[in-house]
């Protein structure tokens, strides 16, 4: 429920995700943004109002909040989610901004990614289209450890419409190493 509000208040900021710390002195909360500036707000006063209603609504007692900013954001997949979303909300073609979201991802060093949008896209019936370009396992271990996925849901004027996107980080595959490793050398067949 905490988590909900948080995305709903910080959408615009890029929020991501956020921890929650029980300390003798209080509750240490660590907000993960995109745009940490949008959190904190003019002179702290975003982020003394965030503390303000997590202690009196939410029952948190002495919140003390920090605001991390999400490394190399590209690689990020709930960050590029809101990135399309905005661009749909702004009167961007869907097909065209997936295509950059695409772009951006693959210029980042990621070895796959996958955006799919679902909506009434081009007419009155419910649509899905999808974008991939690279490698995005979907299953077993490599699909649910290296692979970010992120939904975000947007209300335009034809209706709901659901972004999705799938990333695999640059990390190198356990099979791969194996597959390798028994590679004989020199110039042996």
């Amino acid at each position: 429920m905490l988590n909900e509000y948080l995305q709903r208040q910080l959408a615009r900021a890029n929020y991501v995700h956020a921890q929650f710390f029980k300390t003798p002195i209080g509750t240490k909360v660590i907000v993960y943004a995109g745009i940490p500036g949008l959190v904190i707000g003019r002179k702290g006063a975003n982020i003394k109002a965030l503390s303000d209603v997590l202690e009196k609504e939410y029952g948190l007692e002495n919140p003390q909040i920090d605001v991390v900013e999400v490394p190399n954001q590209d690689l990020n997949a709930k960050i590029m989610a809101y990135r399309v979303a905005r661009a749909l909300v702004r009167g961007v073609r869907f097909r065209r901004a997936a295509m950059i979201a695409l772009n951006r991802i693959m210029a980042a060093g990621a070895r796959g990614a996958e955006i799919i949008i679902s909506g009434k896209l081009t007419s009155e019936r419910h649509r899905t289209e999808r974008f991939t370009r690279g490698y995005v396992p979907k299953s077993g271990e490599p699909g649910e450890e290296l692979v970010d996925e992120a939904v975000v849901h947007v209300l335009l004027k034809l209706g709901m419409y659901g972004v999705k996107v799938r990333i695999m980080k640059p990390a190198r595959m356990p099979d791969m190493i194996l597959v390798r490793s028994q590679v004989p050398q020199g110039g042996e067949a």
